[in-house]
């Protein structure tokens, strides 16, 4: 009679544990569900602004660089100012006192990696735009950079990257030397574009297609209350890539 009693307690035993098991492999496999969840969450939402930014740029695509934005009428005459600061490296990462918002021309930092910043890159926003040294070494390479500042709203970001995207045909086409960065609060201590005006292309020109007198290199400067591939355009067209004092440079 005891044998009987033993393996059913046995028995109870047994189907504790089972059910034991049973709930903790449910449990297992929720937080496993879970982890998946966030790790899906948090890839998602790194994806999603390059992605959207993809696909709301899809209409500027077909676009030509002077039907994106206002017309050239937005922006004001174009002015120069006498450069200097050709070959004028200074060390790395020495500030340099710019006196225009922004610079078209100046002393820079020659750094590898750092200055000039790299050919392939033609849109910068806050978090990773390059320093100013280093920007107006690109600019002595023969750039036009297209400057924003902190008041644009996301529809004109939108069209400054879809005029980016005009300049990233890939290879080493002299032609696209073209950057779009921010012009934000810090630079400068705070200096700010004229009134009203909230956009600015820059060139160090050369003062013509192979003039060797430095003393006739200006800074090419036009400002904007609106984004306008028509202007720019007419900017890039005016002041190419060649007029500049080291243009065969990436």
């Amino acid at each position: 009679m005891a044998k009987p009693a033993k393996s059913d307690r046995q028995a109870v035993i047994d189907q504790i544990r089972k059910k034991q098991k049973s709930a903790d492999q449910k449990r297992g496999f929720a937080i496993v569900g879970v982890c998946l969840l966030i790790a899906v969450l948090i890839v998602g939402a790194a994806a999603y602004k390059p992605i959207k930014d993809w696909w709301d740029g899809r209409a500027l695509d077909n676009l030509a660089l002077s039907d994106i934005g206002a017309p050239a009428s937005v922006c004001q005459k174009i002015t120069t100012k006498k450069a200097e600061g050709n070959q004028n490296h200074v060390p790395y990462p020495t500030t340099v006192d710019y006196q225009q918002a922004p610079p078209a021309f100046g002393a820079h930092w020659n750094e590898a990696g750092v200055a000039p910043a790299p050919f392939a890159r033609k849109f910068y926003s806050d978090d990773d735009r390059p320093a100013l040294e280093a920007l107006v070494h690109n600019l002595e390479h023969g750039y036009t950079i297209l400057w924003y500042d902190d008041t644009v709203s996301d529809s004109d970001v939108k069209e400054i990257r879809g005029i980016a995207e005009k300049f990233s045909g890939g290879g080493d086409d002299l032609r696209d030397k073209f950057i779009a960065v921010p012009w934000t609060s810090d630079d400068e201590g705070g200096a700010k574009f004229p009134d009203g005006q909230h956009i600015a292309f820059t060139h160090w020109s050369i003062g013509g297609q192979g003039e060797t007198d430095t003393s006739k290199q200006v800074g090419v400067f036009q400002y904007c209350s609106e984004v306008s591939g028509a202007a720019l355009s007419s900017f890039m067209e005016k002041y190419p890539y060649f007029d500049s004092p080291e243009p065969s440079a990436l």
